[in-house]
């Protein structure tokens, strides 16, 4: 992969010119007390250096005549790789890395501004660390000081993520193959869950088996905290608590999945924990199901990124139309949102190094237009929330149709001649 990050970084290089370019790693968190999280790297900074330590920085000047790519890291220390992991260290970081040169992140003060001098732009993302920030902006104030004198130097900072999130919205092979391994992990979670799921069981067993799968496998773990909702539990849209105990009856909503060498799955599906729909469950899983059909029928090169969205929106509509829970023009149900008591979320986003990866939506006045390379999900639903308040002009729900929740969700890639379902090895 080391060759893969290069090729990344000289891409960003060429796009930035005579800028320079700064990325933190990500902070350690807290758990409780003295006990941390977890480490994660900062998904940025993974993509272009595949460095996977704490208390790091990335530059990238290439305009400099000899060092283009610079990481300051925490040097080897044995004392403290006992209590927490070896580390790569200075020269690690230039010989496993390919890091041109390497410093103690200690020095990065004193190291810095060699790199930024000949700069036009610094690219840095501001907002993300409030104390690195300030360093940066100390770093670019002392330059402009002396700007009058020398006539050099960055007159601007940059969000660097306008110019790299184009680029990650784009997948690679290399990217492309760790999500497909990450997305047939998921699917075996999943489809052992339908197996296990029964009356009497509590969701918490369900997610555990599918987070065994998840690590079984090599996945590193969930992508998002898993959400499997019984009854009306699966009206929650983030429910995580999964405590209850599943009755005879019951749909049972999971959104789960795995990551797998830092990139994500994301895989939503709705059954009946006795293995039968009810007359009422059934008629609402049908149009969900047709939207999300005809959504992904929109996933392909060329369309807006809108279309899949608007489709599903119009298939959810009628459908709610056809049950008398929604009475009017479908048109003007659509422009009035009149569907939203029911349907209050979007029916995707981009799929990557985060699970919501980055990426424009929209451009100004105009959607994005979708493109080969782009990971997505498509996840329509419908959720009938107990003492709901239907829309202005609606009728009053019939309770037949509340607690009862469903969403289906797959992972779909854009391709050449049209798309790829992901994840589509689990039954819908």
């Amino acid at each position: 992969m080391q060759a893969e990050y290069s090729q990344r970084r000289e891409q960003l290089m060429a796009k930035i010119g005579n800028g320079t370019a700064i990325f933190r790693s990500a902070p350690m968190a807290v758990m409780h007390n003295d006990v941390e999280y977890n480490f994660r790297q900062d998904s940025d900074f993974f993509y272009l250096t595949g460095f996977d330590e704490p208390e790091a920085v990335a530059v990238l000047a290439p305009h400099h005549a000899e060092h283009r790519f610079i990481l300051f890291v925490r040097p080897k220390e044995r004392e403290k790789e006992v209590w927490t992991g070896y580390r790569c260290g200075v020269e690690g970081a230039k010989e496993i890395y390919g890091a041109d040169e390497a410093y103690p992140i200690a020095e990065l003060d004193e190291k810095l501004p060699q790199y930024l001098e000949k700069a036009d732009k610094i690219y840095y993302r501001l907002g993300r660390d409030r104390n690195f920030n300030e360093k940066v902006l100390y770093h670019w104030q002392r330059l402009m000081a002396t700007y009058p004198k020398r006539g050099t130097g960055p007159i601007a900072i940059e969000d660097a993520g306008v110019i790299l999130h184009s680029m990650r919205l784009v997948k690679s092979q290399a990217e492309l193959e760790l999500m497909r391994q990450a997305a047939a992990i998921s699917v075996e979670a999943h489809n052992y869950a339908q197996e296990i799921a029964s009356p009497g069981r509590y969701e918490y067993e369900i997610q555990a088996e599918m987070e065994r799968i998840f690590r079984l496998r090599g996945g590193t773990g969930v992508a998002y905290p898993s959400i499997v909702a019984s009854g009306e539990n699966a009206c929650i849209l983030h429910y995580i608590e999964n405590t209850r105990q599943m009755q005879d009856g019951d749909l049972l909503l999971i959104d789960a999945a795995c990551a797998y060498g830092y990139y994500n799955s994301d895989i939503t599906r709705t059954f009946p924990v006795n293995g039968k729909f009810t007359g009422e469950q059934k008629a609402l899983y049908d149009i969900v199901l047709e939207a999300q059909k005809q959504a992904i029928a929109q996933v392909k090169p060329g369309n807006p990124y809108s279309a899949f969205h608007d489709t599903a929106v119009r298939v959810l509509t009628e459908g709610l139309v056809e049950l008398g829970i929604l009475q009017g023009q479908i048109d003007d149900l659509i422009k009035e949102e009149k569907y939203k008591p029911f349907y209050m979320h979007r029916t995707g986003h981009w799929l990557g190094l985060d699970v919501h990866d980055v990426g424009v939506y929209q451009h100004g006045d105009s959607p994005q237009i979708l493109q080969p390379g782009q990971v997505l999900t498509v996840e329509p639903g419908l959720y009938i929330v107990p003492q709901t308040q239907p829309a202005e002009g609606q009728p009053a729900i019939d309770p037949r149709w509340e607690e009862i929740g469903i969403r289906i969700e797959d992972d779909v890639l854009v391709t050449e001649t049209g798309h790829e379902i992901l994840t589509a090895g689990v039954p819908k």
